[in-house]
């Protein structure tokens, strides 16, 4: 079955020129556009999308708290989001990444990489590399809490090997990376990330590498963590 996907964006020669790359895939399918935030939470409800392609800045509603409600305890569908972003509003991305954002693309990537990130995001994996989320986290740090508050309690659910794994997500590391790190194989480091994404109630990669960030576990711009 194809991929259902909604376009959000305030620009229609954007929205456009989005929609002839994807509707020359076979697997993927434009079922809506909005031009904000609330249209595109009408759109969502009607058309039930796999993938959310969500502008940033936008008016009566930005992407962010669109993206918010749209992946929130009160969502109506299975939607994921996947935001675009600019090199210029990269500090947007982070609160739209802890607002539940499956990962984020540039709006002049290539037709390929969009593509393909829309597959990765609708079979549940987080889009870009971890890495670029650990860079972006790096740079806006401020936005961050200090890392003296308190360990949350859910860290403590993890097993000594489970944080050990989630520190090096939260590095940027692929699970084959990973798995060369820790002596073990591939299919290991897969049941460790699914542990760890359970046992903390996260959804993807993404969102792991922010808890590890917001948690202290793995400081800003500490890179041997």
């Amino acid at each position: 079955m194809a991929i259902r996907v909604l376009l959000v964006d305030d620009q229609p020669l954007l929205r456009t020129g989005f929609r002839m790359i994807l509707e020359a895939e076979q697997d993927v399918a434009v079922v809506g556009e909005a031009g904000d935030g609330l249209q595109a939470l009408d759109q969502v409800r009607a058309l039930q999308p796999d993938v959310v392609l969500m502008d940033i800045r936008m008016p009566r509603m930005d992407g962010v708290e669109a993206t918010r409600q749209i992946t929130g305890p009160e969502r109506d569908g299975p939607a994921k989001v996947l935001v675009l972003t600019t090199f210029d509003l990269d500090e947007y991305v982070v609160e739209a990444l802890r607002a539940g954002a499956s990962g984020f693309l540039l709006k002049d990537a290539p037709a390929h990489e969009l593509v393909q990130a829309i597959r990765v995001v609708a079979s549940g994996e987080a889009m870009l590399a971890p890495s670029v989320t650990r860079r972006l986290l790096d740079k806006y740090a401020e936005h961050l809490p200090s890392g003296e508050e308190p360990v949350p309690d859910t860290l403590h659910t993890l097993t000594d090997r489970e944080v050990e794994v989630l520190k090096l997500v939260a590095r940027g590391l692929s699970n084959a990376e990973i798995a060369a790190d820790l002596f073990v194989s591939e299919t290991t480091v897969k049941t460790h990330v699914g542990h760890v994404l359970n046992k903390l109630g996260l959804r993807d990669r993404v969102q792991a590498a922010v808890y590890a960030y917001e948690s202290g576990l793995v400081r800003p711009g500490a890179a041997g963590q």
